[in-house]
């Protein structure tokens, strides 16, 4: 069976109370990524399936010859945005059970709840306030708003109690939204558990927005002035796993919560979030934050008070965090074939609109307000898109690139080993003469380009060298820089036409790759699952199962080089020697160096490698397999030489297009005869979930239903045309999932019986 993986990059917007409808899509991920899961682990004891997981997993089980993998491993969000994708990350990284935060929703997420009880007013109080509410309410709401106020009650006492809370001081409390948050990270972890939802070493990535309210000072080089200071006021708060086995964790509940609170402080209704309300809300709960100190370093290098700096509401100038995301791809592994798809949540596309002219032009207050608050929120993805596109474009150039290369790169190792490689059990003393003897005649056949590439290589792996340096010591990285680069160049290191001279391997600068350059050997390993990858498509069950054990088998050797990276970037497990080491690195560089190649001791990773290498193919796979496989090993060099200097810039390992997809209420059709499109949170200037459960209600189920419409919709546009059901299977499909949630929400959803009347009628034709 042919396999493959859908792999979603979650773009999630910002829409203050629309936070409700966002829930209910990203639930809908977590469905369909936790229904993939199970199909892969057969024999795990799984919580039973529930609702729409139901659905999503019968309709991956039943695609004819395709194996078919759902994935999300990249969640970036703002503002609203920014707390439903920290909740989904969580339950995607960890397993935890995202129904368990629908209370957060349904009754948290409400003004009384959220009102600071130092704001609240009694209901005598601020008498001389209340022409001017009434005023507001007829004069300055929308006609839809003013109807609203006019038929719900409950809008009525809580937008009156709300407009007559203290002014001119944010109404909502932020301990009280932490103390949420908090609870339902505690919920969350006492649901139903299953494994993670993301494939063993295949990392993730969580990107929330923040606005530095007062700004970070920021040194830029210039040629005159030598240097000038400049607040940075765009933060981009990022947590990473880079799955080094089955107990994945993505961060402790301090800084997830510290991450939800800050990006949705929408300015003037709560106060900027700190540090220091995290403490003060942990300690009132007896919770502990081990790694607080860690984070701070991390997040707020250099800065002298790191728990007192304010942080406001991430969409301010980054509502669609698209670039973190597409950061990210960078060194992403390719398992199997893969479909590369942004997926961009977008709860009222129609708030985007621009606004309509006019003879006269805007007045005072309209233009300050929309220059202030709108249009910075509103930017179109014009440029996120060009991005795509030109990432597409090179993943396209690499594939090309790749595939015309391999009877060329073949035929070289055909000359340089020829019967050998065929004939011959591989040992780890052949596996290390026949890599080096390939490695010199990929170097031989480059002819002059070899100069630029061994340069390039060079360059990289001694700034990264200097990065580590400098972090484990503690000391300015430019000036590490400095430090190693006169003391390379001065001892010869630097030249990589030594690989072709009469030294050869034994060379200086080849030595120096050998106890430094961990990246090429990530990429040779990744290179060598892609290649495996390649050979599977279209071959016999037999074959594909036997390359699906040396694909398992390269994972085990990729596990300990990735785990190894991720070390070296935090440089926390370093010991003491080496740290000091480090520390003086501007005095005696030669030192730090012998420190960092004692701490990466690769020749013992090298030496363990190839060991598993050898073991694995001489375990019994049929001659021709394992010559192709080795060749494939072997001949790495050739294609690095090719493709390194296109993707210096950050390592692409998935070479197909990407593709982009908007969930929104605009593209959901299925229902459209019922309602949807018109989500209640959106009024009161997206305010109007807070006012009111039933609302919340609406739009939680609304989020549900579209999100399962449109998750169908993905799946099935990652199919080949001849896979694709008819449309009125995928219009069974797609009702079946929707009566499921229905049936499973309407024991929680009590205010709404209308649309559940309305749903009943349209999912009984």
């Amino acid at each position: 069976m042919q396999t493959k993986e859908l792999r979603l990059a979650l773009v999630c917007y910002g829409g203050v109370s629309l936070a409700v409808y966002m829930h209910g899509l990203t639930k809908e991920v977590w469905k369909l990524t936790r229904a993939s899961m199970r199909r892969h682990s057969p024999d795990t004891a799984l919580p039973p399936a529930r609702d729409s997981e139901i659905v999503y997993q019968a309709l991956l089980d039943a695609i004819p010859g395709l194996d078919l993998r759902v994935i999300c491993d990249i969640v970036a969000g703002a503002s609203a945005g920014g707390i439903n994708g920290v909740l989904l990350a969580r339950a995607l990284v960890e397993g935890h059970d995202l129904d368990a935060v629908r209370s957060l929703w349904l009754d948290g997420a409400d003004s009384d709840v959220l009102l600071d009880p130092a704001a609240a007013s009694r209901s005598f109080s601020k008498l001389w306030a209340i022409p001017l509410v009434w005023w507001v309410r007829r004069r300055g709401l929308a006609a839809d708003d003013q109807a609203q106020v006019a038929a719900h009650a409950e809008v009525k006492r809580k937008l009156s109690r709300f407009m007559r809370s203290r002014w001119f001081n944010p109404p909502f409390s932020g301990a009280a939204f932490s103390g949420l948050l908090i609870d339902a990270l505690t919920a969350m972890a006492a649901g139903a558990r299953t494994p993670p939802l993301l494939p063993r070493l295949h990392p993730f990535d969580l990107f929330v927005t923040v606005t530095d309210y007062h700004g970070a000072p920021q040194r830029l080089r210039l040629h005159s002035p030598r240097e000038v200071i400049e607040p940075q006021h765009r933060l981009v708060l990022g947590m990473s796993c880079p799955g080094d086995g089955d107990e994945r964790h993505l961060g402790e509940a301090g800084e997830l919560v510290f991450a939800a609170r800050a990006t949705a402080s929408f300015p003037g209704a709560f106060p900027p979030a700190r540090i220091t309300e995290i403490d003060a809300v942990l300690a009132a709960r007896g919770a502990v934050w081990p790694g607080r100190e860690a984070f701070l370093a991390r997040c707020f290098p250099g800065r002298a008070d790191p728990a007192n700096v304010d942080l406001i509401d991430g969409a301010v100038l980054d509502n669609r965090p698209f670039g973190p995301a597409l950061a990210a791809l960078a060194g992403r592994p390719a398992h199997r074939e893969v479909d590369r798809r942004f997926v961009y949540l977008d709860p009222k596309p129609g708030m985007h609109d621009p606004s309509p002219q006019t003879e006269q032009p805007p007045g005072f207050f309209a233009t300050v307000l929309r220059s202030l608050a709108d249009i910075p929120r509103q930017q179109p993805i014009r440029d996120s898109l060009a991005a795509i596109d030109a990432l597409s474009a090179r993943a396209r150039r690499l594939r090309s690139i790749v595939i015309g290369m391999i009877p060329l790169v073949d035929q070289a190792i055909d000359a340089a080993i020829g019967l050998r490689l065929l004939l011959l059990s591989p040992t780890t003393a052949r596996l290390a003469d026949w890599r080096s003897r390939m490695n010199s005649e990929a170097a031989r056949q480059a002819g002059f380009a070899y100069g630029a590439y061994g340069r390039l290589k060079f360059a990289g792996v001694v700034d990264r060298l200097a990065s580590q340096i400098a972090s484990a010591g503690q000391i300015d990285g430019e000036a590490v820089r400095g430090a190693l680069w006169r003391h390379v160049k001065a001892g010869g290191l630097a030249e990589p036409e030594q690989t072709l001279g009469k030294a050869g391997p034994a060379s200086l600068h080849v030595q120096f790759l050998r106890q430094y350059d961990l990246e090429y050997r990530i990429r040779r390993l990744r290179f060598l699952i892609r290649r495996v990858n390649m050979a599977m498509a279209g071959t016999n069950e037999r074959t594909a199962a036997a390359l699906g054990q040396v694909k398992a088998g390269v994972y085990t050797m990729l596990g300990p080089h990735v785990a190894l990276m991720q070390q070296d970037s935090e440089a926390g497990h370093l010991d003491t020697a080496t740290r000091a080491a480090c520390a003086n690195a501007l005095a005696d560089p030669a030192g730090a160096m012998a420190a960092m190649a004692a701490a990466l001791d690769l020749r013992t990773l090298d030496e363990r490698s190839d060991a598993l290498l050898t073991a694995l193919l001489s375990a019994g796979l049929p001659r021709k397999l394992r010559r192709d496989t080795l060749a494939a090993y072997l001949g790495f060099a050739f294609f690095d030489i090719a493709i390194l200097p296109l993707i210096a810039d950050g390592g692409l390992d998935e070479l197909d297009a990407i593709k982009v997809d908007r969930v929104s209420p605009d593209d959901c059709m299925a229902l459209a005869s019922v309602g949807g499109r018109q989500l209640k949170g959106a009024q009161f200037m997206a305010f109007g979930a807070f006012f009111c459960r039933a609302y919340r209600e609406h739009d939680y189920l609304w989020g549900r239903l579209h999100g399962a419409e449109r998750m169908i919709d993905l799946v099935i546009s990652s199919l080949p045309e001849a896979a694709r059901p008819a449309a009125d299977v995928l219009a069974g499909i797609r009702r079946e999932a929707f009566a499921a949630i229905v049936q499973s929400e309407r024991a929680h959803l009590h205010g709404i019986d209308d649309t559940f009347a309305a749903l009943d009628a349209a999912l009984a034709d």
